[in-house]
């Protein structure tokens, strides 16, 4: 029985299997080698590796992981978790795993709204982070697509990057098609318009059903409770990355560098549980008595 299976092979995964490696617990990582930012090629606003692939950044990772004898990462499937009476039973397309504890990292999966063309340019000239993406779209003219409460926010916080600031709402666009230096967002009426790209709110889900078989207590946006430790609402199950975000917060941040944290943290909090199991009920939201 391994002390922990990491379920994700993205930033919050890794990092949540390097901390527990570190602390010398047996680890399994499970990575089904599908990742939310597949069609990003360069990942910003992260020192150090400010425009780096986020496949170049998973690449160096497994490499850190690699000199950690206790940590193993295998490629595959999880097709359903369940609980025994001192850990986990994953079944996978393998054998099955047992672990003591249970760290989900499978992130979220996003929902572009029905507009032809915006698949295509997803992670390119139409993102949803103006973080990440906002300053190359520098002192060219920028579309938003949406019309939530919100949007008022993003026009504010793009006007210093952008030429300008054009607002579509969701009927106000037919069809997105990608040029040589950016999009031409096509209306019902009236020539297209040129843009250096365009940001939008996808809807999002949760990319797998463990949250949901287990029981954990989902918040409305639809990820999973977390505290600031990254405990789940069972003791022994923790969750990182953009699947899970603290009740204060609306949304989580979809930020390489935010699910680095929340990887740490998590892998803290399987280590911290599996020293001292009785810290369960320690400063936990979920568990401690009124």
């Amino acid at each position: 029985m391994y002390d922990a299976l990491v379920i994700g092979g993205g930033p919050a995964g890794l990092q949540a299997a390097l901390t527990l490696g570190r602390m010398h617990r047996t680890v399994l990582l499970i990575d089904s080698g599908q990742y939310r930012n597949d069609a990003v090629a360069h990942a910003h606003n992260f020192v150090t590796h400010d425009g780096r692939a986020p496949a170049e950044l998973r690449r160096l990772a497994r490499e850190d992981l690699e000199h950690y004898a206790t940590v193993e990462m295998r490629e595959g499937t999880v097709e359903r978790v369940r609980e025994t009476g001192d850990g986990f039973v994953a079944k996978t397309d393998g054998e099955p795993v047992e672990a003591r504890t249970l760290v989900l990292a499978t992130g979220m999966r996003d929902e572009l709204p029905d507009v032809p063309g915006l698949a295509d340019a997803w992670g390119a000239e139409v993102a949803n982070c103006p973080f990440c993406h906002g300053h190359e779209f520098a002192d060219r003219p920028i579309g938003l697509l949406g019309d939530g409460p919100s949007i008022g926010e993003l026009e504010s916080m793009l006007a210093p990057i952008g030429s300008e600031v054009i607002t579509f709402g969701r009927d106000d666009l037919t069809k997105v098609e990608r040029t040589d230096d950016g999009l031409l967002a096509h209306r019902p009426d009236g020539d297209p318009v040129e843009l250096a790209g365009l940001f939008l709110h996808p809807s999002t889900s949760q990319a797998a059903p463990f949250a949901e078989d287990l029981g954990l207590d989902i918040l409305s946006s639809g990820c999973v409770r977390v505290d600031a430790l990254c405990r789940t609402s069972h003791p022994r199950v923790f969750a990182a990355g953009d699947l899970a975000h603290v009740e204060e917060l609306p949304v989580p941040m979809p930020s390489i560098l935010a699910a680095l944290a929340a990887g740490q943290a998590a892998g803290a909090s399987a280590v911290r549980f599996l020293a001292n199991p009785k810290s369960e009920n320690e400063g936990n939201p979920f568990t401690d008595a009124d």
